[in-house]
């Protein structure tokens, strides 16, 4: 995590500075330049990604052979809270869902360069609109977020929509399906490489929302934060995956793995 001073990290500061009044194009105007597009982070002024029809409804199929399965619909037994201790998060049907305030939680196993599938579900029906519905997130290495948020008919500032490297890369389109329905992610990352406590090649990730490609071999600037210009920072070449507690009762199934 970013511990330059003066800067918080994404999950330290999203849930307090993330609430925005209800707008157009909602965001923020005091926030840095990204040096890759001359926008702010969270800027207002960014243009939206187009919504798209995903088409038909997810299929869930069998894990490729060679998948680890870290979630297949029964106890959270890949999982920890990210302290350590058990997670507390709900395990019904088929599902995880978020127990609200109770934290993150993570992979008790540690993962570089992988391909990872997972679904989600946003709750039905909220009264909330912005960054306040339906949100979390998929953290790779821990550190690296791909953003989960209902973006159908809930505009939010570009770089926070769902799939989204939050606060850098805005979705190519938006993907989203209705509120309640099930949704997926395809991820293909491959992490930074660092020497000399520099980074050396930066991480470059692939996603695929609903079948729909929202982000192609984009290059990220550095880890997660909030309104802020990400930096790197040397880390191991593998950590764990986390998912977020942002204080909705977001649903999960269908995860798994494969190290490349």
């Amino acid at each position: 995590m970013d511990r330059r001073p003066g800067v918080a990290t994404e999950r330290q500061l999203h849930r307090s500075l993330d609430v925005i009044p209800a707008m157009e194009n909602p965001g923020y105007t005091d926030t840095p330049t990204l040096p890759q597009c001359g926008y702010r982070v969270h800027d207002p002024d960014r243009p939206h990604p187009e919504p798209v029809d995903p088409g038909g409804a997810l299929a869930t199929g069998e894990p490729p052979s060679d998948a680890t399965v870290l979630f297949d619909g029964n106890a959270m037994a890949e999982w920890e809270h990210e302290d350590g201790r058990d997670v507390e998060w709900h395990v019904e049907a088929d599902y995880a869902e978020v127990a609200p305030g109770t934290g993150n939680v993570r992979t008790e196993r540690v993962f570089g360069d992988c391909q990872l599938h997972l679904e989600w579900a946003s709750p039905p029906a909220t009264t909330d609109d912005g960054q306040g519905r339906g949100n979390s997130g998929v953290f790779l290495m821990d550190r690296y977020e791909i953003q989960v948020l209902d973006n159908y008919d809930n505009p939010t500032y570009a770089d926070g929509y769902a799939g989204a490297v939050y606060g850098q890369s805005p979705p190519l389109v938006n993907a989203s399906r209705p509120p309640g329905e099930w949704q997926c992610f395809d991820i293909v990352w491959n992490g930074p490489h660092f020497r000399e406590e520099r980074v050396e090649r930066p991480a470059v990730v692939t996603v695929f929302h609903n079948g729909v490609l929202v982000q192609h071999r984009t290059t990220l600037l550095g880890e997660t934060v909030h309104r802020a210009v990400a930096q790197y920072e040397n880390h191991p070449t593998e950590a764990p995956l986390a998912l977020q507690d942002h204080g909705d009762r977001v649903r999960f199934r269908n995860i798994w793995v494969r190290p490349l």
